[in-house]
């Protein structure tokens, strides 16, 4: 497969934290970022490379001043070679006014938007610790629409606190009449070092079967509304599945640049620390991590890779296959942890 690369952005910066994210972050500051911006410039000239993907993903790229992103993205393309028919996407929170932003995105030619909404039930979002309501979401996909960008992604939380399956209802019904292309769905996972993990015995949370049956309500539902499911949480409409997240999930070369950004080159992993240094992550792209990636895929994997038996799954319902390949049902892929660990 030749594909080009990946290339990724971490952009650190949130105004504040969310209660169920552990991703790195800092609190924002104008001078912070531009001094950062700065630094990822003199990390950009360490590379040379080949993409057809860029990626803005954070923290919260959006609250960064639009200049510092298009200095970045402007000094990557003198440095890489970057297709011109790239999918770039940048990560945004609706909390802020981004109609200026959005234009300004796409004069750069950031053509692809990935909005936090989370949920589009105002109670749910405020137990997220998210500021911006449902209007704000709708306000900011109709404002990206207006400047051009078209290729809109919601994000979607699942088994969240004061969520139920009539509520979720109200978000795929929001999906639905937003037409957007694209949408991941993640189930909420209680990771150490969150304001979540702190308070756990106080949430109020679905129970796990209530939280699989949101599961696969939603899968059911986004594929009747041509958001077809590609990946674990991942659907989208035909042609407009993220190039750049594939690429993980296919073991495709990508670059990360930037604190706690992740890279994959040359059949090695590493990545940067929270002080901009790099770390060795060892080799990549063994038979046992094609099956565990690939298995996330609706496309799955081919049989060959596996060495031990699966049929028991198939019966059960819990994988399907043909001449060639296996792949896991969306039953399957609630289970997919436990499965991937029998088979590798």
């Amino acid at each position: 497969m030749n594909e080009k690369s990946g290339l990724y952005f971490h952009i650190p910066f949130c105004k504040n934290k969310c209660p169920y994210c552990d991703f790195y972050s800092v609190k924002y500051e104008f001078k912070a970022a531009e001094e950062y911006t700065k630094r990822l410039i003199e990390e950009i000239k360490k590379y040379n490379g080949e993409f057809d993907s860029v990626y803005f993903g954070g923290g919260t790229p959006s609250i960064i001043d639009p200049l510092l992103t298009g200095k970045i993205l402007a000094f990557a393309r003198r440095q890489f070679i970057i297709d011109k028919n790239s999918e770039i996407t940048l990560e945004c929170n609706p909390r802020e006014d981004l109609s200026d932003a959005f234009k300004l995105y796409k004069s750069y030619g950031i053509n692809r938007i990935s909005l936090g909404m989370q949920s589009a039930v105002e109670s749910e979002r405020f137990a997220l610790g998210r500021s911006a309501g449902r209007e704000q979401v709708e306000r900011a996909i109709i404002d990206a629409r207006n400047a051009g960008i078209e290729n809109i992604s919601l994000d979607l939380m699942l088994g969240i606190p004061k969520q139920t399956l009539a509520s979720l209802d109200e978000s795929l019904d929001f999906i639905d009449k937003m037409k957007v292309s694209h949408v991941s769905a993640y189930m909420l996972k209680i990771e150490k070092n969150t304001r979540f993990f702190e308070i756990r015995n106080r949430l109020t949370l679905p129970d796990e079967d209530e939280t699989a049956e949101m599961y696969l309500k939603t899968v059911s539902a986004l594929n009747e509304i041509g958001l077809k499911q590609y990946e674990i949480s991942n659907f989208a409409r035909q042609g407009r599945e993220s190039r750049h997240n594939l690429k993980y999930w296919r073991l495709v070369p990508y670059l990360g640049i930037g604190k706690s950004a992740h890279s994959f080159r040359n059949g090695k992993r590493f990545y940067y620390d929270s002080d901009f240094n790099l770390i060795p992550d060892g080799e990549g792209g063994s038979d046992e991590e094609r099956i565990m990636l690939g298995l996330r895929l609706n496309e799955g994997v081919e049989k060959t890779l596996i060495k031990k038996p699966y049929e028991s799954f198939v019966k059960m319902g819990l994988m399907t296959e043909n001449e060639s390949r296996v792949a896991l049902t969306p039953e399957g892929m609630l289970v997919s942890n436990l499965i991937i660990s029998e088979l590798i």
